[in-house]
């Protein structure tokens, strides 16, 4: 049976404290070694209030406590960071120990199976169809219960955030990673952004039968900086819970496409690989032959992890890299999801390559990077936010990347058209 709290109201931290206390007194921590996983610092939601709860709970109860950072493919967090994210006493709780997961160290990895391609042409219609061997982290094997913690919200590879994702991308080894975004971006992020029911969860929810520790979900609803809803139970029945309520108060739907969109990166986004969120989340609304503008002078790498590769290939739309399927095949195939998603959707016909809308950044990654990944420059000195909003034909989000805009009447951009 899961916990909800939804009082249509924001959540206050004493009261988040309070409640989400007496949803883990309905569950046996007694003498169990338990491993949390929580989200990093790209994600919105009150952490703090959240790991003191967890940690003053838990630890008089449990054996063993661990907090292990969900970081997928993200760099670490630094110890500053840490310190932001989960508090300045995080280190203060005796016996609590907080890890994070390192997913290109095979050392760190633990093996629990493998999708049969078999299944995997099933769950994708036929557009993979490849073995698929699950990893994730040893820390998911070696504990006796695992708390799974982090918001849901409209998400360009699968659908929905949260749930399980916080175990595949989020502690998984890389093949269900590069499968999973690859998936996602030959669907493209429109057709998938803000669905529940997506071919790339469903290939989660297979992946995460193969872990046979029990766990119990804490997924939260957000609308802004405000926390709106607390679910707890069952991962995959808190997580549903919870998606219902985020595609009321994180879909925001228009009447109208916009020709110009200006989109504000907040500062948790440093690198173009999350600061792409801002086109993910904004490009249904922007009408063929329209322009996005990511504005963000705090962005300043294309992604720390993963820049190696982009500076190589550059920002392409999915068709592009299809059709010369034998220049891309080696390259990390999250890395080519990414790709098609920052670029959009588009064509690749008789050798030219047709974008649906313009990508423009306007960050502090140099205009001589920005050519060489096949983005356009703005110098984002010359914007003044405030002047762009109320102009005619424009659209202005601020601290976007979290809630997905869509035009009213079921429209979706679709490359069949173009």
């Amino acid at each position: 049976m899961t916990f909800a709290f939804t009082p249509g109201r924001p959540i206050g931290e004493r009261e988040l404290r309070e409640k989400l206390g007496e949803a883990l007194g309905g569950w046996k921590f007694q003498g169990k070694r338990v491993l949390v996983v929580v989200p990093d610092d790209t994600r919105t939601l009150p952490m703090r209030p959240i790991f003191e709860t967890l940690a003053s709970t838990l630890s008089s109860q449990a054996r063993q406590l661990h907090v292990l950072v969900a970081l997928g493919t993200h760099p670490p967090m630094s110890e500053e960071a840490l310190l932001r994210h989960l508090g300045p006493g995080f280190r203060d709780f005796p016996g609590v120990r907080v890890l994070q997961h390192e997913w290109n160290n095979p050392q760190a990895l633990a093996h629990v199976g493998t999708v049969p391609q078999e299944e995997v042409a099933r769950i994708s219609c036929g557009l993979l169809v490849e073995d698929v061997p699950v990893r994730i982290n040893k820390a998911a094997l070696e504990n006796d219960l695992l708390v799974v913690v982090g918001p849901v919200f409209p998400h360009e590879v699968v659908g929905f955030s949260g749930g399980h994702k916080y175990f595949f991308p989020g502690i998984s080894g890389p093949d269900l990673v590069h499968t999973s975004h690859w998936l996602g971006a030959l669907i493209t992020n429109p057709k998938v952004n803000g669905h529940r029911d997506t071919p790339v969860r469903e290939l989660i929810e297979r992946a995460a039968q193969l872990v046979p520790t029990p766990r119990v979900g804490v997924s939260l609803v957000m609308r802004g900086h405000d926390l709106v809803g607390l679910y707890v139970g069952e991962v995959r029945e808190a997580w549903a819970a919870a998606v219902e309520q985020s595609s009321q108060v994180n879909i925001v739907w228009t009447d109208r496409l916009y020709s110009t969109v200006l989109s504000l990166a907040p500062p948790m986004y440093g690198e173009l690989w999350t600061a792409g969120k801002c086109m993910y989340k904004l490009e249904p609304v922007v009408e063929d032959g329209g322009t996005l503008i990511i504005y963000g002078p705090h962005v300043r790498e294309v992604s720390l992890t993963h820049g190696r590769w982009l500076l190589d290939i550059g920002y392409h739309t999915r068709d592009y890299f299809l059709g010369q399927w034998e220049r891309f095949q080696h390259v990390p195939r999250a890395v080519l999801a990414h790709s098609t998603h920052v670029k959009g959707i588009g064509t690749f016909r008789q050798g030219v390559e047709r974008p649906r809308i313009e990508v423009v950044l306007a960050t502090s990654i140099p205009p001589q990077v920005c050519q060489q990944v096949n983005l356009a420059y703005r110098d984002p000195c010359s914007i003044r936010p405030d002047e762009w909003q109320g102009q005619e034909d424009v659209l202005v989000v601020p601290n976007a990347g979290e809630t997905l805009w869509r035009l009213k009447g079921g429209y979706v951009p679709d490359i069949d058209r173009l």
